[in-house]
């Protein structure tokens, strides 16, 4: 495994020959004997830098993120995140779903670069990347530090999960948001339970999810719905697309915020492989609608974020502001956030 390699990230993936993000020695690996963690190895790392800055042509609305692990045992087929295993000499596929590093000096590390005098305070997002309440975090424990850290130095951020696990920090969010802005997404992109087994199979499920934006909501804390990814003929069609708005509705998101599947390099491969496994008729539609790249026809992602947001109006959620953190006020004042639609490129 290359991991001498690995460097300070800046810009996501760049490398310098000096600056490495760990060095061999410094990696102990894992397994565990548990059902939840079987198949699945463990690489226990000091990492020397844990606040990355996002590259400047990417098509994030941030600038800095945390990503306390790499790999993710969620092992969504569509990942975008893929890719970023074969840095480490892993492959895409599998590896990325069963091959986890771990940053297990992350809360001590972030703390001490928040307190520097460089840092000026910037928003942080996190699960951008990978899930930062994927299972690995039930056993190593890194995010109440890492949200202890934010909240001691009233330094804003976000966070972007799929993980049930987040509640279990609940009591630190709250806390959090009291004295800075905090802003929180759940992504559910659809609810059919045949194509989530499928399709996600490490991540709970869908009305699980939901779940998580209910509780949240009822101790005041306003969370949105990430409605990613919207997969091409597979949760497109309208009557789908409204059930899903409606749970979320149901659920009483704050916001929905639709996003088309895109396919990068490594995620496309593995995508494919699954779709002529269990919809092989779809393989040359597929192959159509993103015959020009990774991401499909603007008039597709236009038709999708339109219905949806219609949807939404309709059953009176509507999407935030996706370019900066949200404060969020006491219980007594929490109100519905509407802005003008938007289109994320997280998932």
């Amino acid at each position: 495994m290359r991991w001498e390699n690995l460097t300070v990230e800046s810009g996501g993936h760049s490398r310098a020959a000096d600056a490495a993000l760990f060095g061999a020695d410094a990696v102990v690996s894992r397994t565990f004997d548990t059902p939840e963690f079987r198949g699945i190895t463990f690489h226990e790392v000091r990492a020397r830098s844990i606040i990355n800055r996002v590259p400047g042509a990417s098509r994030m609305p941030f600038e800095w993120t945390v990503n306390p692990y790499r790999g993710c045992s969620h092992a969504c087929v569509y990942c975008f995140a893929r890719k970023t295993h074969t840095y480490l000499d892993l492959d895409s596929g599998l590896d990325f779903d069963s091959q986890i590093v771990v940053k297990v000096n992350a809360p001590d590390l972030l703390r001490r670069q928040l307190g520097s005098r460089r840092w000026l305070g910037d928003h942080i997002a996190m699960g951008t990347n990978v899930d930062c309440y994927q299972r690995a975090e039930g056993r190593y424990r890194l995010m109440p530090g890492i949200l202890a850290a934010l909240r001691d130095h009233a330094n804003p951020f976000s966070i972007l999960t799929k993980g049930t696990l987040i509640l279990r920090d609940l009591d630190i969010l709250v806390q959090a948001s009291q004295v800075t802005d905090v802003g929180i997404s759940v992504s559910v992109g659809f609810t059919d339970p045949e194509l989530w087994r499928t399709v996600e199979p490490g991540t709970p499920a869908p009305e699980r999810r939901l779940e998580v934006v209910r509780t949240l909501a009822g101790h005041g804390i306003g969370c949105g719905v990430l409605m990613a990814p919207v997969l091409p003929f597979l949760s497109d069609h309208p009557a789908q697309l409204r059930a899903t708005v409606r749970a979320i509705a149901a659920a009483g998101a704050t916001s929905v915020t639709p996003l088309v599947l895109h396919l990068r390099p490594g995620a496309r491969e593995w995508f494919m492989a699954w779709l002529a496994q269990h919809r092989p008729h779809l393989v040359r539609r597929y192959e159509r609608l993103y015959a020009d790249g990774s991401y499909a026809p603007k008039w597709y992602q236009r038709r999708i974020t339109r219905q949806v947001h219609d949807l939404a109006q309709e059953y009176g959620i509507g999407p935030t502001r996706a370019d900066m953190p949200r404060r969020i006020p006491p219980p007594e004042q929490v109100e519905p956030a509407v802005s003008e639609p938007t289109q994320l490129s997280l998932i």
